[in-house]
């Protein structure tokens, strides 16, 4: 009976000390704006206090970029920003042509996502789809010369853009980090995304 009621005060003493422990790990782990492992540890590589402030900051720049020029063009102009970027891509093309998947690789995005904005910028006269001969189901995209006037009447407002948010804001040295980033990163994520052509594509996209 004293040896059950020993190991039962000493199972209590045990819990009590955990319990304090974790008490005093919360507020820490909350402290460190990081997430406890719910995985094993060896699991998952956390971010150190530099890596995870280089990560914030580079989110803004993914997150309100993209946003900031697509608001802007569509206050100067009747395109979005994505919009853009398709003619764009299709005017320094020779013959102002590209088959549907070379696009979709080009301008980041999902054959899916592509094929409702060219089928929209289409009904606007801006575009033309042809099938290409032979096997397959490849279909060209031709920039019209609506399209065409329409890019360069938008492109200068773009240009400007850029530099605002961002090109004017760096210095000399720091574009060709920015280019090594953007590229690195580029490489990375279609390393781990099916080809645009499976109409697919990796997060991000739409």
């Amino acid at each position: 009976m004293a040896d059950s009621t020993a190991r039962d005060k000493g199972q209590r003493r045990g819990r009590a000390r955990r319990e304090g422990e974790a008490d005093k790990a919360g507020p820490a782990a909350e402290a460190s704006g990081v997430a406890e492992p719910t995985g094993p540890p060896a699991a998952t590589r956390w971010l150190s206090p530099e890596e995870r402030e280089a990560w914030l900051a580079n989110s803004a720049i993914m997150i309100s970029l993209p946003a900031a020029l697509d608001a802007r063009m569509q206050r100067e102009t009747q395109l979005t920003f994505f919009e853009y970027m398709v003619l764009s891509v299709l005017s320094e093309e020779p013959a102002r042509t590209l088959q549907m998947s070379d696009l979709a690789a080009r301008t980041s995005a999902s054959l899916s996502r592509l094929s409702h904005v060219v089928g929209r910028l289409e009904k606007r006269g801006l575009l033309a789809r042809a099938r290409v001969p032979g096997p397959g189901r490849r279909t060209n995209t031709t920039l019209t010369e609506a399209g065409f006037e329409e890019v360069v009447a938008a492109a200068p407002g773009h240009v400007a853009a850029v530099r605002e948010y961002l090109m004017d804001e760096l210095e000399p040295h720091e574009l060709a980090t920015l280019r090594r980033i953007g590229a690195a990163v580029d490489a990375a994520i279609k390393r781990g995304r099916p080809d645009p052509a499976s109409g697919t594509s990796g997060p991000g996209s739409s």
